[in-house]
């Protein structure tokens, strides 16, 4: 099968189209023939060698979720998954392929209607938008931030504290053009990147992190919750947690979250529910562009570049 692969770490063109063998699934496996192929701002930050410290390898192949259909199944799963029309979570990587492996508990029939395209835009999107609102105790009336909104956790978050009943939903981008489409996604103020000239939050959803991660908490309120569910940025300064210790009176909160420490089923019974909601229309999946697989390079050119608006998917 064909396969893209990081043959060195560092920018795009350190990624490659090789020939791989065929897998096959194992037990609690199934065997995907992908249809889409999300492309995530984690997969560039892997790319990018950033990660290596945590088990990264060259010869990694990105790629978290897929959409398509089932070909074939290890032991110990129903056969009559196949020929079924699926979303899967491929783990930290493996998505990147033309048959893609899956454990069956990470694996969601797709309801009619829903895209391929769709599916892998808000598969993970969406479940670490909903879970990191949780995590922020984000309750109706209160006040919300979300830095990095213009990618898909972003977008997603956006439209689920306006559903939630948020009194404010505040976005920091780089563009009035972007502020325009995340206004028509519920954003009722539009920032710029360092979230200037807007006034306190009780709760702010950070994709970035990076080196502006401290000057946000200065955006929060007293009692306020900063919560980051991404590092596209790359990591905080060292002196981050002096600069929230500063604010040892506003008695704000600091946490991380993963979608990792979220129960299997939990996580699916809210995909379920994204999935239906999308269907009927009340999600919006923000497709930025559709590329083939072999040019993946190019898609991580954007990524780099600051020109996506949602999610970039790549088809085999």
């Amino acid at each position: 099968m064909k396969a893209v692969v990081i043959k060195q770490f560092g920018g795009p063109e350190g990624l490659e189209l090789v020939d791989l063998p065929d897998p096959t699934p194992g037990p609690g496996q199934v065997l995907i023939a992908p249809a889409a192929i999300g492309v995530g701002g984690v997969d560039v930050v892997i790319r990018s060698g950033a990660l290596a410290a945590y088990g990264f390898r060259e010869g990694h192949i990105p790629g978290g979720e897929v959409a398509g259909t089932v070909t074939a199944v290890g032991d110990g799963v129903d056969r009559t998954w196949i020929g079924q029309r699926v979303w899967a979570f491929t783990g930290t990587g493996g998505g990147y392929v033309e048959q893609a492996v899956a454990p069956i508990a990470e694996v969601l029939p797709l309801p009619p209607g829903l895209s391929g395209e769709d599916a892998v835009t808000l598969g993970s999107s969406g479940v670490v938008a909903h879970f990191g609102l949780a995590h922020a105790h984000f309750a109706k009336g209160e006040t919300v931030l979300v830095r990095g909104a213009a990618g898909s956790i972003g977008i997603m978050t956006v439209q689920l504290a306006a559903r939630g009943g948020a009194s404010a939903v505040a976005v920091t981008t780089s563009s009035a053009e972007r502020g325009r489409r995340l206004r028509d996604l519920g954003a009722t103020h539009v920032l710029d990147r360092a979230g200037r000239d807007g006034p306190g939050y009780d709760v702010i959803i950070d994709v970035v992190a990076g080196e502006g991660l401290p000057s946000f908490f200065d955006r929060l309120n007293p009692n306020g919750r900063l919560v980051v569910v991404g590092a596209v940025g790359g990591q905080p300064p060292a002196d981050f947690g002096t600069r929230l210790m500063a604010a040892f009176q506003k008695s704000m909160s600091f946490a991380t979250f993963s979608a990792a420490t979220v129960a299997d089923p939990a996580r699916r019974a809210v995909r379920a529910e994204q999935f239906a909601a999308a269907v009927r229309g009340e999600l919006r999946p923000v497709v930025h562009e559709v590329l083939p697989l072999e040019r993946a390079v190019l898609a991580h050119q954007k990524m780099d570049a600051g020109e996506v608006f949602g999610r970039i998917v790549l088809t085999p």
